[in-house]
C-alpha cells in the first residue's frame, strides 16, 4: 500500500509539472503555402503569426517569446486579435511586446473579441484599448481596420487586408465608407495579386472562401483549449465542442486558412496536451 502511494503520488506530481510545462514551452509549428499565384520573388516569404496573447508573458518582458520569433526569421509579425484580455488588461505589457517586435520586423494588427469587449465596457476599458491602439500606431504597427497593403519585392507585390473582429465592429462605427468587412472584401481584392486575409474568426472559413482570398490566418479557437489525442480540440469560442477548425491549415476552393492554438489563456485558465505556440507559414508558388 505504502508503495503504491508513492507511486500514485509520484505520477500525480509529474503530471502536474507536465501540464504546467505545457502551458509555458513555447513552440513555433511551419506550415508551407503553396500556390502557383505567389510570385517567384516571395518564395520563401516568411509571415510569423502570433495570436491570443492574452497578456501573457513568456520571459521577463516577453523575452523568450520575442527569442522564439527573431529565430525565425520573419519577414513579417501578423498578430491576429487577442493581443490584450478583457478579463484583466494590461495594457503596458501588449505594447511593449509590440513595440520590441518592431525594431526587426514589420508588425500587422487586427483586432479581436477581447478589444471589442474593452469597447463594450465603455470607460476604463474603451480608454485602455485606445491607449494601446495608439502606442503601437506611433510605435509604427500597421494597425488595419478593415484596410489593404501591398508589401513589394521589386516588381511583385502581395496583398494584406485585415479586417475587425465582427463585435468589434458593430461597437465601433466609422464615419465615411470603404471600409473592408466580410461582406465587401470582394470589392478589394486586386486582381491577378496573391490576397492574404487577416482576421480574427476561423468558423467563418466558409465566407471567407467565398470571398476568393488566396490566404487567410486566423486564432481565436485555442487550439481547442483541450486536445484529445486522435481526436483534437475539446471546445471552441463560436464552435462549441469538437470544433471543425481549431489548428493548423484548412483547404476550400482556392482558399486556404491557417489557425494558431494561440499563446495565452482566457476564461479557462489553463491547457491541456496544447501547448502554446507561434506560427511561422512560409509561402512557396512551387506544387506541392
Amino acid at each position: 500500500m505504502r508503495k503504491r502511494l508513492v507511486l500514485m503520488s509520484t505520477a500525480a506530481l509529474l503530471f502536474i509539472i507536465w501540464v504546467i510545462w505545457g502551458n509555458k514551452a513555447l513552440t513555433a509549428e511551419k506550415i508551407v503555402i503553396y500556390d502557383s499565384g505567389i510570385p517567384s520573388a516571395f518564395n520563401g516569404f516568411r509571415i510569423v503569426q502570433v495570436s491570443d496573447l492574452h497578456n501573457a508573458e513568456f520571459g521577463r518582458g516577453n523575452n523568450e517569446l520575442l527569442e522564439v520569433i527573431e529565430d525565425c526569421q520573419p519577414d513579417i509579425i501578423v498578430a491576429t486579435g487577442d493581443i490584450i484580455d478583457s478579463g484583466r488588461t494590461d495594457t503596458l505589457t501588449a505594447a511593449l511586446f509590440v513595440e520590441k517586435a518592431l525594431k526587426t520586423t514589420p508588425v500587422y494588427y487586427v483586432t479581436g473579441n477581447h478589444e471589442a469587449r474593452l469597447l463594450e465596457q465603455g470607460g476604463t476599458g474603451k480608454d485602455e484599448y485606445f491607449k494601446l491602439e495608439s502606442i503601437m500606431v506611433n510605435a509604427g504597427a500597421n494597425v488595419l481596420h478593415g484596410e489593404s497593403v501591398s508589401i513589394e519585392r521589386g516588381e511583385s507585390e502581395i496583398q494584406i487586408i485585415g479586417i475587425d473582429d465582427p463585435e468589434y465592429l458593430r461597437l465601433n462605427k466609422y464615419a465615411g465608407e470603404n471600409r473592408i468587412t466580410l461582406s465587401n472584401i470582394d470589392e478589394f481584392i486586386k486582381e491577378d495579386i496573391f490576397t492574404v486575409l487577416l482576421s480574427h474568426r476561423p468558423e467563418l472559413f466558409e465566407e471567407y472562401a467565398k470571398s476568393g482570398v488566396n490566404l487567410v490566418i486566423a486564432g481565436h479557437a485555442h487550439g481547442g483549449q483541450f486536445r484529445l489525442p486522435f481526436v483534437g480540440g475539446l471546445f471552441a469560442p463560436n464552435q462549441g465542442f469538437f470544433p471543425r477548425y481549431d489548428s493548423g491549415l484548412y483547404e476550400k476552393n482556392n482558399t486556404k486558412m491557417v489557425v494558431s492554438r494561440g499563446l495565452g489563456n482566457s476564461a479557462v485558465p489553463i491547457r491541456f496536451n496544447n501547448r502554446p505556440e507561434i506560427v511561422v507559414i512560409e509561402l512557396n508558388n512551387k506544387s506541392r
